[in-house]
């Protein structure tokens, strides 16, 4: 029996699958954040560890027998060759601590990637296709049968980010604002901010965003406020969901059109906290980007993320 670990990191937490070669999972562990470009080295090593542990911990095998063959990391802020050599030693560093369980790595059985991969491979149950993660953040990343790949976006809040959940919430105050001042029109989002956190006056947004000095994470959070508005119709809200899904649109055809023909029948997952919103953006999207590509299938994820990642490291294994 081949036993692999399957880890997702992203910057708001860690999971960590424990699989065997019949796709089993034995184990699932979670942990904090393990995005070492936002918290560092010794941070994402500490999560990882935990997850780990909480994994291994849930078999009822003996943990210490378990002798782990490959290891699959897919880590946010992981998409540069410097990157993947620091997370090559804080796999080695995972080694040499006091786990209890086996290593009997070989540097080909280490799979270090961007969490995008194996987000796709977890969403669509294999590794061709594309995926579109929208959560705090945003990114586009397809691969095709040839194994060429393309990404688009996940740049960061303030590079890129188009459509994610922080995006749609600035959107969403900046809004706000234009109509307090007058130079936009009405909308409910006055009230329904004012309400959520608590504002006598809409100018107290001032000090709850730069005096509190807010966190991209709970700024994002607002994001459904901006949903709930559009699902009861107001206007603005609405428009602010269109160029959210105007920007998935564009991205996803830039993928398309890079490494797939027009015709290619594939599936688009689409991954992440937005697209559970009542505002119907899901739905908006697949009707818009099969109006281009009729040929494609917009799913919901079938598996999460570190599945993929189990996923891909017993790929390795049987190489």
């Amino acid at each position: 029996m081949r036993y692999v670990l399957g880890i997702d990191g992203g910057g708001s937490k860690t999971v960590c699958v424990l699989m065997d070669d019949s796709h089993q999972v034995l184990g699932r562990g979670e942990a904090g954040a393990s995005n070492y470009q936002t918290i560092g080295i010794e941070a994402t090593l500490k999560s990882i560890q935990s997850a780990i542990l909480n994994a291994v911990n849930q078999v009822t095998l003996i943990p210490n027998t378990i002798t782990i063959k490959a290891i699959c990391l897919g880590l946010a802020g992981v998409g540069r060759l410097c990157d993947i050599e620091v997370v090559k030693n804080l796999v080695q560093e995972l080694q040499n601590s006091k786990l209890p369980i086996n290593w009997a790595l070989q540097p080909a059985n280490i799979v270090i990637c961007n969490d995008a991969l194996i987000a796709l491979i977890g969403g669509i149950g294999h590794d061709v296709g594309i995926v579109v993660a929208v959560g705090t953040g945003s990114i586009v990343f397809g691969r095709n049968h040839q194994g060429s790949t393309k990404r688009v976006g996940g740049w960061g809040y303030i590079l890129g980010d188009e459509g994610s959940a922080y995006k749609i919430a600035v959107a969403g105050m900046n809004a706000v604002l234009k109509s307090y001042d007058g130079r936009e029109m009405p909308t409910s989002l006055v009230e329904a901010f004012k309400q959520h956190l608590g504002l006598k006056n809409i100018e107290d947004l001032i000090e709850v965003i730069y005096r509190r000095k807010w966190e991209v994470k709970q700024i994002a959070a607002l994001a459904p406020i901006i949903d709930l508005a559009a699902a009861s119709g107001d206007e603005v809200a609405n428009n602010i969901i269109d160029d959210a899904v105007k920007e998935f649109v564009k991205a996803t055809s830039t993928v398309i059109n890079t490494i797939f023909s027009h015709d290619s029948v594939l599936e688009v997952v689409t991954a992440g906290s937005v697209w559970r919103g009542r505002s119907k953006i899901h739905e908006r999207f697949a009707i818009s980007i099969i109006n281009k590509f009729p040929s494609i299938k917009v799913i919901y994820p079938r598996h999460e993320p570190a599945y993929g990642a189990g996923l891909l490291a017993l790929q390795i294994t049987q190489i």
